[in-house]
């Protein structure tokens, strides 16, 4: 069995655990979540929430992997043998994410050629996107060089790999992004988007705001995914677990704020401030955001930087998603090692990958109670195992090994400073309310509720 790998140190572990965070959910969730629920009031519930919740459940993460020193597979068993089943749950998790976001990904990265290729103006034409992900070559050659990336980084390690990509992309997606919100505060109509954006409406809260926001956690954070387990166990038992998750959260918090006051401000500018034009998902991604830029005066540059942005947010995830997986099966088979994991894993996403991006085109007849074959997976995993696996670990903890297995592991290295807060959380408060994500999530995702 090889030796387990670790952070070089708090910075390391920080910036690789911020990367995993920041990704799509960052870049196209949140803004839209926050337009549609009423701008600052979603902002100012969600920041309340990520200090809460959010840091409850991150602890609670890295703490049980720096515990146990195990990948979600074999972390569960290891705290509560009676309760091993929940590390097969939750490691199905990344299982199903990892294929079809690495397509998404395969997608982005094609949008950051074409912009920097100087086409924005082809990307900005409505048929563009739909044309693009319906063919049969073009999306899985794209879909083949992101994964192939992601692999690369992977086989290099923890160190070489993840840490090393992480101390470089990370502070260049906080400058471009800092680049891009600030010019386009500057363009004419933004100050109407960033009005709405920034100033709470108490009429604006709603229990669907408040589910939306607790929602977007986890998208956000990379919780319940078994990444800050995984990243928990190769964290140095030296450092101090409370003060890097709030570092982590900080990190997070900021790159999804600036999102919103990069996306909704130019988006409000450009539709004359209908918050309805900002969309969805992909259509917000690769359909609004291309108009947007190709209107823009200097837009192709800005373009480019934008879709480069969503590129570093998009690998440091799949990075991330994918060495949950391969930690796994190093746990489980102990003569493994590292690149024949990875290269299983690579295949597999690569199969996977490629069924779902048919399932746009040749396949596209074919759905899963309705569902095409990338939105069940994200159904799936998103809406049911996501909030099932963050209500049952809190469970675990809360009334099977105790809080004090974890306020243990963070008081290694002093005080856990919010543990009267972090008890009460974790037992009480966080397992109902993700339970009420959890319904909800269903309700919206058959239909019934619409959030």
């Amino acid at each position: 069995m090889e030796k387990r790998s670790t952070f070089s140190g708090k910075l390391g572990f920080v910036l690789a655990a911020a990367g995993s965070a920041v990704g799509l959910g960052n870049l196209w969730r949140f803004p839209y979540l926050a337009a549609k629920y009423g701008g600052g009031m979603f902002l100012l519930v969600y920041i309340v929430l990520a200090i809460t919740f959010g840091f409850v459940l991150m602890v609670t993460e890295i703490a049980i992997g720096r515990k146990t020193q195990l990948s979600p597979l074999k972390a569960f068993g290891a705290l509560s043998k009676k309760w091993s089943w929940l590390g097969k749950l939750a490691t199905i998790v990344p299982v199903l994410i990892f294929p079809y976001y690495c397509l998404i990904g395969g997608w982005v990265t094609k949008y950051a050629w074409v912009m920097v290729s100087g086409k924005a103006q082809a990307a900005a034409q409505d048929s563009f996107f739909g044309e693009y992900i319906s063919a049969t070559v073009d999306p899985i050659v794209w879909f083949a060089i992101f994964i192939i990336a992601t692999t690369l980084v992977i086989l290099f390690g923890v160190n070489k790999g993840i840490e090393k990509l992480s101390k470089v992309l990370m502070p260049a997606l906080i400058v471009i992004t800092v680049v891009l919100s600030v010019y386009v505060l500057t363009r004419p109509g933004a100050m109407a988007g960033v009005k709405y954006y920034l100033l709470p409406n108490v009429k604006d809260l709603s229990v669907k705001t408040f589910l939306a926001a607790l929602g977007q956690l986890f998208y956000s954070m990379s919780l319940a995914m078994g990444i800050m387990i995984t990243y928990g166990s190769y964290f140095s038992k030296d450092e101090h677990i409370e003060k890097a998750a709030r570092h982590i959260e900080v990190f997070d918090t900021l790159i999804a704020f600036l999102a919103g006051l990069m996306i909704i401000p130019a988006v409000f500018a450009f539709s004359g401030g209908d918050k309805e034009a900002l969309g969805t998902g992909p259509s917000l991604m690769f359909v609004t955001l291309p108009k947007v830029f190709a209107s823009m005066k200097g837009g192709t540059v800005i373009g480019a930087l934008f879709f480069i942005l969503v590129l570093f947010a998009a690998i440091t995830s799949s990075v991330s998603i994918m060495e949950a997986i391969v930690s796994g099966l190093l746990d489980h088979f102990k003569n493994m090692k590292r690149p024949t994991a990875t290269i299983i894993v690579a295949v597999y996403g690569i199969v996977i990958g490629v069924i779902c991006s048919f399932g746009f085109g040749i396949w596209s007849d074919f759905t899963i109670f309705g569902f095409s074959i990338l939105d069940f997976l994200d159904f799936v995993s998103n809406s049911v195992l996501l909030p099932l696996v963050g209500m049952l670990t809190c469970i675990l903890v809360g009334f099977v090994i105790k809080p004090d297995a974890v306020i243990s592991e963070v008081e290694l290295n002093g005080e856990f400073k919010m543990k009267h807060f972090y008890v009460a959380m974790v037992k009480w408060i966080a397992p109902i309310f993700i339970f009420a994500i959890l319904v909800s999530s269903i309700l919206q995702g058959v239909g019934i509720l619409n959030i």
